[in-house]
Parts: structure tokens; sequence; C-alpha cells
């Protein structure tokens, strides 16, 4: 999944660095995948945190601190194009802050107990993916704050949304699908497949 981001990754022209948190002792494969890709900017890779939230710090962290904006990218979605992180770029250069995301399409339930309890409205909901990005000042200042006052996020952009900075969405597409189960493995493998 690793390599399908990184060989993306390699033609925006704006990425300046790149910075590969890993669990624990995947660091070797991280490195080959990178040299694989034959990215042309600085690779660092690093372990991890326990949480996405702490991997996503720790790699902030190795950034350049002349670096005006960051891009975060889980390899989860290993269908993300270069075109969406350049719009992403884009938005957040001129925002503050920008995420990939798609409308929501189907009807939402709030469930208690199994049974349905509301049916939330979809209009104005969407669906967030990664990439996101944001300026960097801004991001490396929501985790700060995200530390000292224990919050916990599923994604930067929510904690970027906390300290008041704006944040756009930029329209992608379903196929940036992340991979969390079996059958999302096989439905990224059969595009991958008919692209070919």
């Amino acid at each position: 999944m690793l390599s399908y981001s990184l060989l993306a990754i390699a033609q925006v022209t704006s990425i300046g660095e790149v910075v590969i948190a890993v669990p624990e002792g995947f660091e070797s494969a991280a490195r080959a995948e990178a040299a694989a890709a034959a990215l042309a900017v600085p690779v660092k890779i690093t372990p991890g945190g326990n949480e996405r939230q702490d991997s996503v710090r720790i790699a902030l962290e190795l950034t350049s601190s002349e670096s005006a904006l960051v891009i975060v990218h889980d390899a989860a979605r290993p269908l993300a194009t270069p075109a969406i992180f350049e719009a992403c770029i884009a938005a957040a250069a001129r925002a503050g802050g920008a995420i990939a995301a798609v409308p929501v399409s189907d009807t939402l339930k709030r469930v208690a107990d199994s049974a349905i309890v509301a049916t939330v409205a979809r209009a104005g909901l969407w669906q967030a993916q990664t990439p996101q990005a944001f300026r960097r000042e801004a991001l490396v200042a929501a985790h700060r704050r995200a530390v000292s006052e224990a919050i916990v996020a599923t994604d930067d952009a929510d904690l970027v949304e906390r300290t008041g900075v704006r944040v756009e969405v930029v329209e992608a597409s379903t196929a940036n699908l992340k991979i969390t189960t079996p059958s999302d493995l096989a439905i990224v493998e059969a595009i991958i497949a008919a692209r070919k």
C-alpha cells in the first residue's frame, strides 16, 4: 500500500520532503519502498506512535521548520492521485487547511441498543479522506494543544478546526478508498488491475 502512495507523491513537484511513520520494526521495509519509488526529495523514516495521532505528531516533528505547508496522508488510501495532493496543497495555501472528501451519499442512522433512534440528514455532510494539507505552524500548534489538553481526534482536520483555522473541503473520488478490511483490499486490487 505504501508503494502506491509514494508513487503518487513522487509526481507532486511541490512536495520537498517526505516523512514516513511506520510501526516499529518496519523501518527497513519502508526504506525499501521509498527507494523503489525513486523519490527525488529527502525521505525520513521513523517509528510511529501508539495511535494515528501520535504517529502524525512524531512525523511532523521531523519536518523542516522552513516548510510553509505539510500534507498528511494514510498509506491505507493507496489510490490517492497526484491531482488530489496538488488540489489539497493549493487549498491549504489559500485557506490554512484542506482535506480530500466526498459528499455522503448513503442515508445515515443514529443507533442505540441495536435500534434506530434517528435519521441524520445528509445534506452538507462529507466523508473525510486523506490527503489533508495544512499550514505547518497551524498543524504544529494544533498537535501541541492536543497534547496539553489531552484531545483525541480521528484526523488532523479536527485538531486544526478546534484552533479556529479555516479548513476547506476538496472534492475527491469515492475510488480513494481506505483499506480497513479484506474486502476493501480486494476492491482496491480490482481497481488497480482494471487501471492496468
